[in-house]
């Protein structure tokens, strides 16, 4: 046999294994990295979706914490693991564009990742500290006019939905508060229910806990309709902020180059659990609600389009961050 035969052989013994591998894909435990730690809407997404996941495949999924960075630390390690499916990624539009914009150190781009499908979208909740004396949009939009700059708002991290919606608000009503980032969901939450910020703008799971115990009042939603899942709440949009409509979302991405067979099983797959009725009703009793993509084309054309809001809001912002 020829050197030539010899890696033509190899290569086809390659190939084979390889097309064999993603046929029995999956066929050992597959890690779903977040960004933000647990007790948030990121953690609970991830663990109602993981277990459903993990009953259709057959194989452990496990939920990775490692929040930090606005994100960008759970993004560079997704963007760098094997394009094997055993490594995936929940996250929102600042993994397109708006993490670029705010760290200037960050190594990945958006065409590090393959967009699978989107999950689940709820709009955030605008809560306040319940001593701030807020009980309505206009009182807070009269309370931040009156004193420019006083009023602080939290959210979980730099460049993500909750600094965002934030910037959203100051950007079409001119008023001007100071932003406060906390790693994560569940302390930003917290920080408002102690009264070191005054407001927030914040995922169902992360606020509700506050809002439950009284320690913070839910004056608001961000979605342009009242929520189906929140109907006690008007919207910004009803408050006076007319056209403001910004929703949280978070989707399923792989690491570029996985295999469009592995992609395809992972968007099968999703589709089917999220067409489950009680996996449906798990997420509305923490205020979200299922959004699975029509396709993967689909998804890949809506991260694309939000990862552009995501990037002028981002701008609009000003913020630099190392």
């Amino acid at each position: 046999m020829t050197t030539k035969n010899i890696w033509l052989a190899v290569a086809a013994i390659t190939l084979a294994g390889t097309a064999a591998a993603q046929e029995h894909y999956p066929n050992r435990p597959i890690r779903i990295v977040i960004g933000f730690p647990a007790g948030g809407g990121a953690d609970n997404t991830a663990r109602l979706y993981g277990d459903a996941l993990s009953r259709e495949l057959g194989q452990p999924v496990l939920i990775e914490n490692k929040p930090g960075a606005g994100t960008t630390i759970a993004a560079d390690t997704v963007a760098k693991a094997a394009p094997d499916g055993y490594t995936l990624y929940i996250a929102t539009a600042s993994v397109m564009g708006g993490d670029k914009v705010l760290y200037k150190n960050i190594k990945y781009e958006p065409s590090d990742f393959i967009p699978i499908t989107r999950l689940v979208s709820a709009p955030l909740v605008l809560a306040v500290n319940k001593d701030a004396g807020i009980t309505s949009v206009a009182d807070l939009i009269a309370k931040a006019k009156a004193k420019p700059g006083a009023l602080n708002y939290s959210s979980s991290g730099n460049g993500v939905i909750t600094h965002l919606a934030g910037v959203q608000f100051s950007k079409m009503t001119g008023v001007q508060m100071a932003h406060v980032p906390y790693k994560g969901g569940a302390p930003s939450a917290q920080a408002v229910g102690a009264g070191d910020v005054q407001l927030t703008f914040a995922t169902a799971p992360s606020i509700q806990p506050m809002i439950e115990s009284g320690k913070a009042v839910g004056i608001a939603v961000t979605s342009a309709k009242r929520s189906a899942a929140m109907p006690q709440y008007p919207t910004i949009a009803e408050g006076g902020v007319q056209g403001y409509d910004i929703s949280a979302w978070y989707g399923l991405f792989a690491p570029a180059k996985t295999p469009q067979a592995i992609v395809d099983k992972l968007f099968a797959a999703s589709a089917k659990v999220l067409a489950n009725p009680e996996l449906k009703k798990k997420f509305m009793a923490h205020g979200d609600e299922v959004a699975p993509s029509t396709s993967q084309a689909e998804f890949k054309e809506f991260a694309a389009r939000e990862g552009k809001i995501g990037v002028d809001l981002a701008m609009s912002s000003g913020a630099k961050l190392d």
